[in-house]
């Protein structure tokens, strides 16, 4: 009996503690400055010569610190400095190299060049590659794989060190971009800008093939476009005027990048320990990757060497007054670590942010209905039970777009016979001749039909609007009410605009050749096909809506949905009628969506992004006018133009644009949804005391069934203590 009680007195014990039983973290860790948050699946690069991803963006901009970012919240987005002291001194350059006037045209610009001076104090996360011995020379260098036994991580290491950020760290990146081992995906187009890029490009590939292995130093080849003035200080050329320059100059590309970190990774060994840029990355900005366990979590700590960057001090007039300024003036980052779970499903996700185990989530669909409630009004907020909890909402229009697109290769759909004839050999469908101005009135009848306000209802829990054009809200050249509508696809009524009827679409469908859906030719019903990517479950009730939807204009709909390789293959080929893209935003500029069109941009031609192939000579002429204009009244003008001819032609459904949901506890502060940049975790805020008390809360056992257990095992083990005391006694 007395070993009964010594195993049931815990388990009583226990049920008296008020510890919080399903804490997922480490107990040391509570009440520390720790921001919680999760990422769905494992980075691919963490180089930031090569990485493009969002989910690769949230952890890397954090870790490197380009010269340039975004305002917190200034809306619309609005650049300044971070590493350079100021914003780059901009000059305009003719072919001579003679210097230009500011408000000169971009047409008489050869070159512009961008001098950039840096701030002072910047120094580099503690690492191995910057460890010195007592000589003051590098400690880790030389090694083989025999001296690496038992490393499999930068902590392993038992010396770290650091050193001053520097112009030619700058330089070295840029280079590094032209490395003929990394593939940097927006070579291309500084290729096309950075003065002897390209050449830069074959040179390196030239060092590489006498030397195959190793670290290959590009310190010994130099970059003509750029240029190291001092040890803060350095100088990009570009090709003619290309103010969308200082956009990149807001992204990890331009981050600098120490010579003595490659160095030190390409030794080896390394690669075969994960030890690499890719894994382990080195910046100088607020934080460092401390942990990375990419099938687990990945750990974020503050950079010690970090300083000289405060919080904003200045926002918007709604900023002020929901207390996102509170802070202002204080040195960053406000949190001194940031975790990364991994959570590839959204449930246990949600489940675990209502706990408190998350400081902020997004919202899913199997979820919109706990966590918003929309009013007649159509505003929405945060749901009676959320609004308890004390978690808030914000929600921000996507700097993206989703659409569909005609291939206008397509004889049926397209509008240009002359590259759609040569196309029909390859099984163009349909019974009458190319007619330009027939397709188009296709087109329009499809747009009118396609009601994606209703999709963004069924499918998108409303979040999302209309798209007028290819330019969301936010980027300059979007026009709000009635100025920027399409006015061929919607009316104006009541102060709002308003899809045009069935009627009239059933009107154009019959003026292009297809009364009630036949082909005035063959008699046979038209047939459009759209080729998808879908193939998921949720998918099929989102391609039986379309179908109705082309339905109601008696137009059959064939999707042919692949996976994403093949689908990719067909529309390089040109071999697709319809299809549904999407686009986000590379820097907040009409240019970035306006691109997508431009004729010299067709995916079939010239392995551009335009992947419906559109050309219209007119719209061609005013993208090359508009594109590097600085964002005034005139390039308004002609955006307006560019917009007007869109419209008319038809090239897309315009589709809409996503409004992003997130939900954040009371104790998270500082929030405000940034879609140009992602290196917002350094503004951010914890009241860790409040959330340790809303988690206990939450989280609180429930111990009757412990006291039921216990008190059942007693008494049972009493039972049976008296049976086997009344045998002995009988025995």
């Amino acid at each position: 009996m007395k070993r009964l009680l010594c195993l049931i007195l815990p388990l009583l014990l226990a049920a008296c503690d008020d510890a919080v039983w399903n804490d997922p973290y480490p107990a040391t860790d509570a009440g520390k400055s720790i921001l919680y948050t999760a990422f769905s699946g494992r980075p691919k690069h963490f180089d930031p010569v090569q990485a493009y991803s969002q989910n690769e963006f949230a952890v890397i901009e954090q870790i490197y610190y380009p010269p340039l970012q975004y305002h917190f919240f200034k809306r619309p987005y609005e650049l300044i400095p971070q590493a350079a002291q100021e914003m780059p001194l901009v000059t305009y350059l003719d072919a001579q190299l003679h210097r230009l006037p500011d408000e000169v045209a971009a047409s008489q610009v050869a070159y512009t060049t961008y001098e950039i001076h840096l701030r002072d104090g910047l120094k580099y996360q503690p690492h191995p590659a910057l460890a010195l011995n007592e000589a003051g020379q590098p400690r880790y260098l030389g090694l083989d794989a025999s001296d690496l036994t038992g490393i499999r991580k930068l902590t392993d290491f038992a010396a770290t060190g650091t050193r001053a950020v520097t112009a030619e760290d700058y330089a070295y990146q840029i280079k590094r971009l032209a490395h003929p081992d990394l593939h940097s995906p927006i070579f291309g187009v500084m290729a096309d800008y950075i003065v002897g890029m390209k050449e830069y490009a074959e040179t390196l590939k030239a060092a590489r093939k006498r030397q195959p292995e190793g670290w290959l130093d590009l310190n010994a080849y130099p970059l003509s476009g750029v240029e190291v003035i001092d040890a803060r200080t350095y100088r990009i050329k570009v090709r003619g005027k290309y103010p969308q320059f200082a956009y990149w100059l807001a992204m990890p590309f331009f981050a600098p990048m120490p010579w003595e970190a490659e160095r030190f990774y390409a030794q080896p060994g390394m690669r075969e320990r994960n030890l690499s840029l890719d894994w382990w990355p080195i910046g100088s900005g607020p934080y460092y990757l401390s942990e990375n366990d990419p099938n687990q979590r990945m750990v974020l700590t503050k950079n010690p060497n970090f300083s000289g960057e405060l919080y904003p001090t200045e926002g918007e007039d709604e900023d002020l007054a929901a207390g996102l300024l509170a802070d202002a003036g204080k040195p960053l980052p406000l949190v001194d670590k940031v975790v990364f779970t991994l959570e590839k499903e959204t449930i246990p996700y949600w489940n675990k942010f209502l706990q408190g185990w998350y400081d902020s989530s997004g919202i899913g669909s199997d979820s919109f209905d706990q966590a918003v409630q929309v009013s007649v009004g159509g505003e929405t907020n945060v749901s009676e039970t959320m609004r308890k909890q004390g978690i808030t909402l914000s929600t921000s229009v996507a700097t993206s777009t989703s659409y569909m697109g005609f291939n206008w290769l397509d004889p049926v759909v397209g509008g240009s016979c002359a590259d759609a004839t040569k196309l029909s050999s390859t099984g163009a469908r349909g019974g009458q001749p190319c007619n330009p101005e027939r397709a188009r009135k296709l087109r329009l009848a499809i747009a009118i039909a396609v009601d994606f306000e209703e999709f963004i209802s069924i499918f998108a829990n409303g979040r999302g609007i209309a798209a007028q054009s290819p330019i969301p809200p936010g980027i300059f050249g979007y026009l709000e009410d009635e100025a920027g509508i399409n006015h061929y696809v919607y009316d104006w009524v009541n102060g709002a605009p308003r899809r045009k009827s069935i009627a009239e679409a059933k009107r154009l469908l019959a003026e292009a050749g297809y009364p009630g859906g036949l082909d005035k030719k063959t008699h046979k019903p038209l047939v459009i096909h759209l080729d998808s990517t879908s193939n998921g479950v949720g998918d099929k009730a989102r391609l039986d809506w379309l179908r109705k939807q082309f339905a109601e204009i008696q137009v059959q709909l064939v999707v042919r949905s692949t996976d994403y390789n093949r689908f990719q293959d067909k529309v390089r080929r040109g071999d697709t009628q319809m299809f549904y893209y999407g686009w986000n935003a590379d820097y907040p500029d009409p240019e970035n969506f306006l691109f997508l069109l431009h004729g010299p941009q067709g995916k079939v031609k010239f392995a551009g992004e335009n992947a419906s192939n559109y050309k219209n000579p007119h719209y061609d002429a005013l993208f090359d006018q508009m594109k590097n204009m600085d964002n005034d009244d005139e390039r308004q003008r002609i955006i307006n133009q560019m917009l007007e001819i869109l419209r008319h032609d038809s090239p897309w459904l315009f589709g809409f644009h996503p409004k992003e949901y997130s939900l954040h506890h009371a104790w998270l502060y500082n929030s405000k949804p940034n879609n140009m940049a992602s290196n917002g975790l350094k503004y951010l805020r914890i009241d860790a005391a409040q959330r340790e008390r809303q988690r206990r809360s939450w989280n609180q056992p429930v111990r009757w069934p412990l006291w039921l257990g216990g008190l059942l095992t007693l008494l049972g083990g009493f039972w049976l203590w008296r049976k086997l005391h009344d045998r002995a006694r009988r025995a």
